[in-house]
């Protein structure tokens, strides 16, 4: 490459000695980059070539240069894809993400691209573009279809035509302003840049009027990294080069910008003197004040990036347009006007409207946000403030031109949480959802799910939108090329069903399955949402479902349904009750210091759970005095009621009853039944109600006000309540039966006697009965009662038949509950051998074809920590108790 005289001279001293092959190599390397248009135009002069920090090794076998050459990992398709720019800077940057992520607080401005930037899957990146641009034009080019459809395969045909007034219209292909506004290194920019241009060789562009108008006119791209914004360039250029090597000399730059150096007023000219200037003297005061709020707000830009609200006019906005454009057109730009151009085009790109919108917006909670960022988003994104991703949601919809539309990919989150209650609204009556993909967990890695959404910025009370179900079970992994098949399959065939269940990471086919979970739903009426308690995007609902919701009364109407204490320091304030001093635990009597605890705990339904004590002395004096404690309804404290776990490993939902004298935490919020508890809890532990509460928030997490808002149909069921009676019995046997309860007195197998021994042999008549319709009679022998083996064999016989009996009521429960909702259509009775919750600490396995396993050795262990218990004095035979 061509070098200067003095770069020329150090190269040559180098090449006198073979130890320093990397230092020539960095020589000629940096040469060929100052000589390259494209890297000198996207990436800046390279001052000295130390600064390209070339690993020693670089040339070595086995080391970089080795690697590209001769490595199958990135094959000769990978390198004519722009996408391969973006994978490696993911992995550029990943050493810096983990290193942000280890930290803990807010993330500071520097940190946040890191935090921040995803790469997108293509498949989804080409969903998104082509439900958005590609419809836009369909819409206006109607005729175009069948030329476009084949290499557009993952359009989505919409749930009805759309009408004449729904269609954004636009003049010249020019005019169809698409952008990214957080687009790393530029996955969805390079998609755009394709569709675009196929539009414009069709409509008979030359290429290069194809690529500088796309540059020019269509496409915008801002990130607030300036990295990826060069790396973003630098994709579009040699995109342009495969269309059209002219585009080698970089003479056209593509419209990608970043956020500009802060500004220092002191040292530099006043607003009011740089616009006099700028504008040969065209300014007005009001356009000076405007331009200064805008000059004032980008102080924070690199906290804050496209999120900013620039407060300008329009006819500031087109003074500052038509500034760009007369100095753009001049050869010799001023430094002191060059300096500014950039603050101008980005003020110019975010306060623009446009026809489409794109992105993978970045993720962050609002508990990462710095101080900046945060009051921001507060004061100008009330209904997304959760996350930095909805709040780019909120903020599209507001930079998107009527009936244009908007496309994203974020977490699920947004579609069922109470937090983005006011965004969801927002959507539903202003916004119409065209489409939308609910995907499993992996698209992103080990993320927590994300759904694709396009969405149109139109008013319509009668909006349908197609849904598409890529799951199943909440936190179900998939590898994100099988949710791509599962997506294509259904496109090309509607009826398409997935058994979800049956799915593992090693499978190379996805087959239909008859009796698999339905993926594609159409024509769904988006007014529905509003029919459910804060506005889930519970596509999946049946009419009946609406129905339900419309119709009847929430819990809460008929039943108290409250959030518990959080003591603030639960290491100080909460205890094991087998750590405390017995004397002093509070079972009836109020005169003690530490009363049962409900938090939550495993799945469970019916009774149990009951392990801690809090320190409640003198009323809680201790507690409340504290202040990182939350004390809430203490005049529900003490009470008889239904309580559930916060979180949940299982998508079922368990209710357990509490006996009075407890208090409550805010991981076991409770409902205090006003009457009827037990078909209170019959309903909270049926499919019925896991059904209804997965269409408010199907997460693993049973907030307070999903369960208060649940429509209650009440009614007088003697059978419910005597199941519900049973059950409860049953479970609070199970639970006290283990040395782990405090209400513990001896182990089952001591307890065996002549009564179980009838119970088990009528059960086997019963049974024989049931199977084959025939009568038997079974002559009792003598009992064994000093027989440890025959007191396991009754004892193994009695608990099957108990959880047969568990079960079978559940069913019967699920029957009831399902007929009361009139939910036939919808749910069948069956209960997973898996969801009965006695016998869970090892004692049974349960095989595939649902038969019951005893497990003797743990049966064992129970009689010999008993047996030690007796030695140690804990317990004694002539009077079994707790001492």
């Amino acid at each position: 490459p061509q070098m200067p005289e003095e770069v020329r001279r150090r190269l040559m001293d180098l090449l006198d000695d073979d130890t320093k092959v990397t230092e020539q190599f960095a020589v000629l390397v940096t040469a060929w980059c100052h000589q390259n248009p494209i890297i000198q135009n996207c990436f800046g002069g390279i001052k000295d070539y130390t600064e390209l920090l070339l690993p020693r090794d670089i040339l070595s076998e086995g080391g970089f240069v080795d690697m590209i050459n001769h490595s199958e990992f990135i094959t000769d398709e990978d390198y004519t894809s722009a996408e391969l720019i973006g994978w490696l800077y993911q992995f550029y940057i990943s050493e810096r993400k983990d290193e942000v992520f280890a930290k803990k607080g807010k993330f500071e401005a520097d940190e946040i691209p890191a935090a921040t930037q995803i790469f997108t899957p293509n498949w989804i990146v080409k969903y998104m573009v082509q439900n958005t641009v590609a419809r836009i034009y369909l819409d206006n080019n109607p005729y175009a279809e069948e030329e476009f459809k084949p290499q557009w395969k993952y359009l989505v045909e919409p749930s009805e035509p759309t009408p004449e007034e729904a269609i954004y219209h636009y003049d010249e292909l020019t005019d169809l302003k698409v952008a990214d506004l957080a687009c790393g290194s530029g996955h969805i920019l390079n998609e755009c840049f394709d569709l675009l241009y196929d539009l414009y060789i069709s409509e008979a562009y030359s290429r290069s009027e194809a690529i500088e108008n796309i540059f020019k006119c269509n496409l915008t791209g801002v990130d607030l990294d300036n990295r990826a914004k060069q790396m973003a360039q630098f994709a579009l250029l040699i995109k342009a080069c495969q269309k059209d090597n002219r585009f080698a000399d970089a003479h056209c730059m593509p419209n990608v910008l970043t956020m500009p150096d802060k500004r220092d007023e002191k040292s530099t000219t006043s607003v009011a003197d740089l616009l006099h200037h700028v504008t040969l003297g065209a300014e007005t005061p009001q356009m000076v004040e405007e331009i200064q709020a805008c000059y004032d707000l980008m102080q924070d830009a690199d906290s804050l990036g496209s999120i900013m609200k620039f407060p300008i006019g329009e006819t500031t906005r087109l003074m500052l347009q038509q500034t760009v454009e007369h100095w753009e057109k001049d050869s010799i730009i001023p430094p002191a006007i060059a300096a500014e151009m950039p603050r101008f085009k980005l003020i110019l790109a975010l306060t623009e409207k446009y026809s489409a919108l794109v992105m993978n917006p970045p993720y962050m909670g609002g508990g990462n946000m710095n101080e900046v960022l945060s009051k921001y988003v507060k004061k100008h994104y009330e209904e997304g403030k959760a996350d930095l991703a909805t709040v780019f949601v909120q903020m599209m919809g507001n930079k998107t031109s009527c009936n244009g539309s908007y496309a994203f990919i974020i977490p699920p989150s947004w579609m069922f949480l109470s937090t983005f209650e006011s965004l969801r609204k927002n959507i539903i009556t202003n916004h119409s959802i065209q489409s939308l993909l609910h995907l499993s967990r992996g698209v992103f890695g080990a993320d927590f799910g994300a759904v694709s959404t396009v969405i149109k910025n139109k008013n319509d009370e009668n909006a349908k939108g197609t849904y598409f179900r890529l799951v199943e079970r909440t936190f179900q992994e998939f590898d994100q090329n099988h949710l791509r098949m599962l997506f294509e399959q259904t496109l090309e065939n509607h009826d398409f069903k997935y058994c979800f269940k049956d799915y593992t990471k090693e499978t190379k086919s996805l087959p239909y399955s008859e009796n698999g979970n339905r993926i594609y739903y159409p024509n769904i009426k988006q007014n529905a949402f509003n029919k459910f308690p804060s506005c889930p995007i519970g596509y999946w609902a049946s009419q009946q479902d609406v129905n339900i919701f419309s119709i009847h009364l929430p819990i809460s109407e008929i039943h108290d349904v409250k959030k518990g204490i959080d003591t603030g320091k639960n290491d100080r304030f909460v205890r094991f009750w087998f750590e405390v001093n017995h004397y002093n635990l509070s079972k009836e009597r109020n005169n003690k210091k530490w009363f049962t605890y409900i938090k939550g705990g495993s799945f469970r339904k019916w009774y149990g759970n009951i392990n801690l004590v809090v320190n409640w002395e003198n009323d809680g004096e201790e507690i409340k005095s504290f202040s990182g404690s939350t004390i809430r309804n203490t005049n529900y404290m003490k009470k008889e009621a239904v309580t559930w776990s916060l979180t949940s490993s299982s998508n079922s939902f368990a209710a357990r009853f509490v006996r009075k004298n407890c208090l409550f935490d805010n991981n076991g919020s409770s409902a205090f039944p006003t009457h009827d508890k037990e078909y209170l809890i019959g309903f909270l532990n049926s499919n019925v109600c896991s059904h209804l509460l997965a269409l408010e928030n199907p997460t693993l997490a049973f907030q307070v006000g999903n369960i208060a808002s649940l429509p209650f149909i009440t009614e007088v069921n003697s059978t419910i309540n005597s199941l519900v009676q049973f059950n409860i019995a049953l479970a609070k046997n199970d639970w006290n039966i283990h040395e782990t309860s405090c209400d513990f007195k001896t182990i089952e197998l001591l307890s065996i006697d002549s009564d179980i021994y009838i119970d088990n042999i009528n059960y086997q008549i019963e049974e024989h009965y049931r199977k084959t319709g025939e009568q038997i009679c079974i002559d009792p022998v003598a009992p064994e009662l000093d027989s440890l083996e025959w007191c396991y064999n009754q004892y193994c016989q009695k608990w099957e038949r108990l959880f047969r009996q568990l079960h079978a009521n559940e069913e019967e429960l699920n029957r009831q509950f399902i007929d009361i909702y009139g939910l036939q259509d919808e749910l069948t009775p069956d209960v997973p051998f898996n969801e009965i919750t006695i016998l869970q600490q090892g004692e049974i396995t349960i095989t595939d074809d649902n038969e019951i396993q005893f497990n003797g050795n743990v049966l064992m262990k129970q009689l010999i920590s008993y047996a030690v218990g007796i030695w140690m004095g804990r317990y004694r035979l002539d009077q079994p108790g707790l001492h």
